[in-house]
């Protein structure tokens, strides 16, 4: 089974979660990258609420298709709550019958407000969820 696993950090921590997970995995991953980066305040004033009405951000061209992979593994840090902008943009791109798992960061909170529609997100893309975890830093 071929697996990638597709990533936003803001600070690092998912980042380094998201390479020692694709060790584990023996997977391919991939950074997503906003198209406009946003500052500490920035995350804040500006990225939480997005990721409270589940907007999604700019990112970049990715660098391959998902079509080439069995799994696809979505790792993202949560803001209020939620899962990061990026992480919405990444779902839009998701193809279905695509097995998926969601790992998600963060220091002291978790997503657990707003798992559901999380993963009603993936059920719409017409993808299999195989995991949803939240990960403390």
């Amino acid at each position: 089974m071929k697996t990638i696993i597709v990533y936003y950090s803001f600070s690092g921590k998912t980042k380094k979660y998201a390479h020692e997970l694709a060790a584990k995995e023996n997977a391919d991953v991939f950074s997503l990258k906003a198209e406009k980066p946003r500052t500490v305040l920035g995350a804040f004033l500006v990225g939480a609420p997005a990721a409270m009405r589940r907007k999604s951000a700019r990112i970049g061209t990715l660098g391959f298709g998902f079509e080439e992979y069995d799994k696809i593994i979505l790792a993202a840090p949560i803001w209020a709550g939620y899962p990061a902008p990026a992480f919405n943009s990444a779902v839009q791109l998701l193809p279905a019958g695509k097995q998926v798992e969601l790992h998600f960061t963060s220091g002291s909170g978790d997503s657990s407000k707003s798992a559901q529609g999380t993963k009603d997100l993936i059920a719409g893309r017409g993808c299999e969820l195989l995991a949803y975890i939240d990960v403390k830093l």
